[in-house]
């Protein structure tokens, strides 16, 4: 009997054996091929997932809904923001605090999120004119037009002086009930997203005259984005105007303070001098600021208007920036949130992440995630200053853009790495990856394959599938995440044109259905 039994071991381990040299067999599902992860997060068993879960039902159950009014709104904008640089986002921020994929960004704790569709009237994929015409005047426009509805032309100058075609922003609505209005941006004053505020624009290239006059329309006719920031209605009210772009500010004939650049301007003015010319007409005190040490000596207290423009074009990047002479986008929000507090009828703020979506444009991953983690800074800045109770903080983006995560790379992997190897030409890929843009690239041997030090450099473009100069957005629904007061209209699928008239309702201003109306 021990001898039948010592066979029938030595049987079975050779069976084992032989399971184990054997070559998977993937018979039934092609498509998902058996990958062995080396990793195995023992502490998280079904005790673990199943706390968690209950956890989060029970902050949830827990929400409390606040129907009041909205004193202030304070809105985040992350331009081209998708979920994929929201996700990859988030897993960089854990590499660097330990939590990895189980980290958060803070709007992600926020208690109400919903979703925004945010193709135009001719686009499938919108840009960032006709996007922000959109969320901050609640009208879909046509691409490359900015505060017009659909019978804009674009690069027609006289469409543009059709003001019956003029659409308004949220910011005006403040503005006529008697609120306080501003914004901040990491790229130009007179870019797409912050001129959605004032603009009204048949061409959201005509950022100043010399624009204007390159496409043969006339600039003492059709004005600029920068002439109207400074001379027209909305504009000229805004308490805050924070961000780059001094080069269509001053004239050809004056250099840059910084740079030594020449300015843009061919019609002679400055408009920097001009713009402190009309606040003292107007009898209020003003201050225009080009560095970080004067941004934050700023009287706020005796400063009615504020004005600072710290780069002659977009403003640096976050991995590119000096530091010493260049405020972060926290700092510009955080001077912006002290100015408007002043107002006791509350206030508007636009906040634009912009340089997200320029490193996109460009395939740098890195350069775009950083951006994300200083725009997040911003948020968690404004929402340590604000009152919940009193004022709504809104994170959304205009558009995605063609940035992917792919493969089945194992967790606690640094987000800008590898993902796996191909099965067709054993080759490496990383985990991020664009559908298209300037990181298209062959080897001699077929598909390139980046190196360890290729995805080491920030400047490193990842990979796209189609060539082209420039990435194009992409077309897919982006976020809408919120907190405050009515937060909970937002929870559903919606128009990008829902947001900005869902948010005056709440802070019962514009032209709508307001909640105090309905009290």
């Amino acid at each position: 009997m021990q001898f039948v039994s010592c066979l029938l071991g030595i049987f079975l381990a050779l069976v084992l054996q032989a399971e184990a040299k054997a070559p998977l067999r993937y018979h039934e599902d092609d498509y998902h091929p058996r990958s062995r992860a080396s990793i195995v997060m023992r502490g998280e068993d079904k005790d673990y997932w199943t706390k968690d879960a209950q956890d989060a039902l029970t902050k949830q159950l827990g929400i409390q809904l606040r129907e009041k009014q909205a004193k202030n709104i304070v809105f985040f904008l992350g331009d081209g923001m998708s979920f994929s640089t929201v996700t990859a986002a988030r897993i960089l921020k854990g590499s660097k605090t330990g939590k990895f994929e189980r980290e958060t960004l803070s709007w992600e704790e926020f208690d109400f999120a919903a979703l925004s569709k945010t193709y135009n009237t001719q686009m499938i994929v919108t840009d960032s004119a006709a996007s922000a015409t959109s969320y901050l005047n609640g009208v879909k426009t046509n691409q490359g037009i900015i505060g017009l509805d659909v019978n804009g032309i674009r690069g027609n100058c006289s469409s543009q002086l059709d003001e019956s075609i003029y659409t308004s922003s949220i910011a005006q609505w403040f503005l006529e009930a008697g609120k306080s209005a501003g914004f901040v941006t990491s790229t130009r004053v007179t870019h797409a997203t912050p001129a959605g505020t004032y603009a009204h624009i048949a061409e959201r290239d005509w950022e100043d005259d010399s624009f204007v006059e390159d496409d043969l329309a006339d600039p003492e006719i059709c004005d600029d984005i920068a002439e109207q920031l400074v001379f027209r209605e909305p504009g000229k009210h805004f308490k805050v105007i924070l961000g780059g772009g001094r080069r269509g500010f001053i004239p050809v004939e004056e250099h840059d303070v910084e740079e030594g650049s020449a300015g843009y301007r061919r019609d002679g003015k400055n408009l920097i001098n001009a713009w402190l010319e009309e606040k003292e007409k107007m009898g209020a005190s003003a201050a225009y600021v080009w560095n970080k040490d004067d941004l934050l000596a700023v009287d706020i207290q005796n400063t009615d208007y504020l004005m600072g423009l710290f780069s002659h074009s977009h403003m640096d990047l976050v991995l590119d920036r000096d530091e010493t002479q260049d405020p972060t986008l926290p700092e510009m929000t955080k001077v912006a949130i002290e100015m408007l507090s002043k107002d006791p009828n509350g206030y508007f703020l636009l906040v634009e992440g912009g340089r997200i979506d320029h490193m996109h444009h460009e395939n740098r991953a890195h350069k775009s995630l950083y951006e994300v983690l200083d725009f997040e800074e911003a948020v968690t800045m404004a929402l340590s200053i604000t009152d919940p109770e009193e004022t709504i903080v809104i994170v959304t983006a205009d558009h995605g853009h063609t940035l992917n995560i792919n493969g089945y790379a194992e967790r606690n992997e640094d987000i800008f790495g590898y993902s796996g190897i191909s099965d067709i030409d054993d080759k490496k890929f990383t985990s991020l990856s664009y559908g298209n843009g300037p990181g298209f690239r062959l080897a001699s041997d077929g598909r390139y394959e980046p190196t360890d030090e290729d995805i080491k450099d920030p400047e490193f473009q990842y990979t796209s599938g189609i060539p082209r100069d420039s990435s194009t957005h992409d077309g897919t629904d982006v976020g809408i995440w919120v907190h405050g007061p009515f937060a909970h209209l937002f929870t559903g699928v919606y128009e990008e044109i829902y947001t900005p008239h869902a948010l005056a309702y709440a802070a019962c201003v514009g032209h709508g259905r307001k909640f105090c109306d309905e009290k």
